[in-house]
């Protein structure tokens, strides 16, 4: 397929900093992270189906979707790179630095999991999405559980924000994306990932829970787990100095 779009934050030269964001979002979910580009060449990207990247007809697995970074790194002529993912883009970091070692220098996964016990309702997602045409009518449903409460009455603007990113998602990406997540199963992969790993944790978060990460956390190698609190499923978003000190702290 064509390559993702991107943009590149920061000083040419730099070690670079890979960033994929989750389902229903484009690379403007990670504006909170743009100070690490002080230091690091931040390159974030939209997944396929999602903001501006093609939509190539469905379904995906999550090996597509790592292949299409895979693909860009080639484009911009990056052998190697960190690579940082929330939820989604979890997912195919843990893919990416398993099936493509050589590629992925250090490795930061927030809020996501490795394998999904509620894998067939996002299955039955997919359909619903498909049917509607649109996501609107879940947008509501999954931004209560993006954000915390308090942070979303607090700050109506970015939930609004948020709403429109993911209500602008192409049908088909999404509901794409969401078999793929389905028929994931990444678990028996997690132990031959050889990337320093920092894994994060939303103390607040529904869509996956603490223990998804801390199970990550377990099976790869010498893996850190940070949880972060009064943040739900876009720990990125509602905590970013939090989350930017400690991929600070990890990259360095």
């Amino acid at each position: 397929m064509s390559a993702l779009h991107h943009e590149s934050t920061g000083p040419d030269g730099a070690r670079v900093l890979l960033l994929a964001g989750s389902l229903g979002t484009d690379l403007s979910m990670w504006d909170g992270q743009l100070p690490l580009a002080s230091r690091w060449r931040v390159v974030r990207f939209d997944h396929r189906g999602h903001g501006r990247s093609p939509t190539p007809p469905g379904p995906y697995t999550i090996a597509d979707l790592g292949r299409d970074v895979l693909e860009l790194m080639d484009a911009l002529g990056l052998e190697r790179a960190s690579f940082g993912g929330l939820s989604l883009g979890g997912m195919v970091g843990m893919w990416l630095a398993a099936n493509a070692p050589e590629r992925i220098d250090r490795l930061v996964l927030l809020c996501t999991a490795a394998w999904l016990p509620t894998a067939a309702a996002y299955a039955d997602r997919a359909v619903a999405i498909r049917t509607a045409g649109s996501t609107a009518p879940i947008a509501d449903a999954v931004l209560n559980r993006w954000l915390t409460s308090p942070f979303a009455t607090a700050h109506p603007d970015i939930r609004s924000r948020l709403r429109a990113m993911l209500v602008a998602t192409e049908a088909e990406g999404y509901a794409a994306c969401c078999e793929a997540i389905a028929a994931m199963d990444l678990r028996n992969q997690l132990a031959r990932i050889p990337a320093p790993t920092l894994v994060l944790s939303g103390a607040d978060d529904p869509a996956t829970p603490v223990e998804l990460q801390a199970a990550i956390a377990a099976a790869v190698p010498g893996a850190r787990h940070e949880v972060i609190p009064s943040a739900a499923h876009l720990a990125a978003v509602e905590q970013p100095e939090r989350v930017n000190q400690l991929i600070g702290e990890h990259l360095r």
